[in-house]
């Protein structure tokens, strides 16, 4: 039995033994397919198995990385076993890469095990640990003294980032601390980053591959979030030498020790492989339109991740929110008027290549959009749906989420024409061309800190009551958007004034699909 196999018998003995779990409902109309969307949505979710699945059994899913690809198997498998047509379209290329075991340890002056994560796309050590001695990137008087000392790095751990003072989070420490307290704090922080600047500017365009050219060992790194325990992890600037990302609290022990001359050592241990150039994929599953197949109403969500951690609420929620729309609506509206589309887009974080791709490739579905509801920004409930700057939109957006029931869109908040000032997701593809892509919006109270690409972003951070209504509504509001007998116009409002420059904002730009990578110089 294959992976994907077991994978596939799994999620049905799972599924089996949730369904059935009831909940409230105020129904607004009489229509009989919302109330089986209901049932479906909320009574037989299928979001939990589902979840466990993708994000304990497949994990993270870099773009280029065998976990990728075998999400997009796992979801073909998924919708063919409920009978949706589904396909992989490849849209390009990518760095192929996987990482394995990674332990970064302390051994002198004392032994601890650190906590640290290999950045994305970074080598491995070759299969043997590296040992080296701790330094951290000092103070230049210029960028002559700075070269200067590059050739004492040969053979040591670089540290290349700024120290945090506190890795406290900081609406604790402001809320706990003495106003004068905090007030120091910030002023310290400020002095380390401006200092760090200087330092790494000293350095060059690109201090981490001056550090490897110059016969460094490793770049450790931190990029801290704001929240206790939590980093941004990202991708390494080195080609030949293993760079990691190290804890606030470890790296700032590793900092205190260097600067006072206590021989830190750290030993690295670092599978990682480089896969060549690899194809890379978006998932398309489809309903297919009776009345109007040549027009098409999409659900948009990606699938890739960074690796730090799981990936679960970016975007394994937005994943899992449509692929269970797509069930509810196979299940209690299987012939929609329009077609119906699910998008799981690939390669987004590295520049929503997947589904600028897709709109490169299918004029047809840009210009006969009904329109596109995208997902992206991790758990709790959908609270607000902007037009995006399309001026005449929410007239179509206000009778569609009149018919839904109270409990799934009564806190949904409806902006017309909207401020057009997220657009840093999938929507942007199709937005950038005037035509609706609207994102489902949920609220950032913690998001942004604690699991936006972070070592934190993990299954047990996702709310399942919240994401079991989220999909229920994505799955209703496609329905009543395939139903609607208007189009959604595309008139464009003049957009709220850019706080730079006082004048109204311009219309986000169409960028081209970056197909391949080409490593930078």
């Amino acid at each position: 039995m294959t992976m994907m196999s077991r994978l596939a018998a799994l999620l049905a003995l799972m599924l089996a033994a949730g369904v059935g779990r009831g909940a409230a409902q105020t129904f607004r109309t009489d229509d009989p397919v919302i109330r089986r969307m209901w049932v479906e949505g909320m009574e037989r979710s299928h979001l939990e198995p589902l979840a466990q699945v993708l994000l304990d059994s497949i994990g993270p899913r870099l773009a280029g990385s065998p976990s990728f690809t075998a999400a997009t198997d796992w979801l073909l498998g998924v919708y063919r076993s409920w009978g949706i047509e589904v396909r992989k379209e490849q849209f390009g290329t990518w760095r192929g890469w996987r990482h394995g075991v990674v332990h970064v340890d302390l051994v002198a002056p004392r032994v601890e095990t650190l906590e640290a994560k290999i950045l994305a796309w970074s080598p491995g050590t070759g299969g043997r640990a590296v040992e080296g001695e701790v330094v951290a990137v000092p103070e230049f008087a210029s960028a002559s003294e700075a070269a200067a000392w590059l050739p004492s790095v040969r053979g040591k751990m670089v540290l290349a980032s700024a120290p945090e003072p506190s890795c406290r989070e900081p609406q604790a420490f402001e809320r706990w601390a003495r106003p004068e307290t905090f007030a120091r704090y910030q002023q310290e922080r400020e002095a380390i980053q401006a200092s760090w600047r200087r330092r790494l500017g000293a350095l060059g365009e690109n201090p981490h591959r001056r550090l490897e050219e110059a016969g460094a060992a490793a770049v450790l790194t931190l990029r801290w979030s704001g929240g206790w325990g939590v980093n941004k992890i990202f991708n390494a600037e080195t080609q030949r030498i293993v760079s990691v990302d190290v804890s606030c609290e470890d790296y700032g022990m590793l900092y205190r020790l260097a600067v006072h001359r206590q021989g830190p050592r750290v030993r690295i241990f670092a599978e990682a492989e480089s896969l060549g150039t690899v194809p890379v994929f978006n998932v398309i599953a489809e309903l297919r339109g009776t009345e109007l197949p040549g027009e098409y109403v999409v659900l948009s969500a990606h699938l890739d991740s960074w690796h730090g951690a799981q990936g679960a609420t970016d975007n394994g929620t937005g994943t899992l929110t449509m692929l269970e729309a797509m069930r509810i609506l196979k299940a209690a509206y299987p012939e929609p008027r329009r077609t119906i589309l699910a998008g799981h887009w690939g390669s987004e974080e590295v520049g929503a290549v997947g589904s600028r791709a897709f709109v490169e490739d299918h004029p047809e579905v840009v210009e006969n959009l009904q329109v596109l509801f995208n997902q992206d920004n991790g758990t709790w409930r959908v609270e607000l749906i902007e037009t995006q700057g399309l001026a005449k939109a929410g007239g179509n957006m206000a009778r569609w989420l009149a018919q839904l029931p109270e409990e799934v869109a009564g806190g949904v908040r409806l902006e017309v024409p909207g401020r057009q000032e997220n657009t840093g997701s999938d929507h942007v593809s199709f937005l950038c061309r005037g035509v609706p892509g609207l994102r489902l919006q949920s609220p950032y109270p913690d998001y942004r800190q604690y699991t936006w690409h972070t070592n934190r972003d993990t299954y047990d951070k996702i709310v399942f009551d919240d994401l079991k209504t989220n999909a229920t509504l994505a799955a209703m509001l496609a329905y009543a958007a395939s139903e609607d007998p208007e189009r959604v116009p595309r008139d464009r409002a003049v957009l709220p004034a850019d706080p730079a420059t006082g004048e109204p904002r311009a219309w986000v730009p169409c960028r081209p699909a970056r197909r391949s990578y080409e490593p930078q110089p």
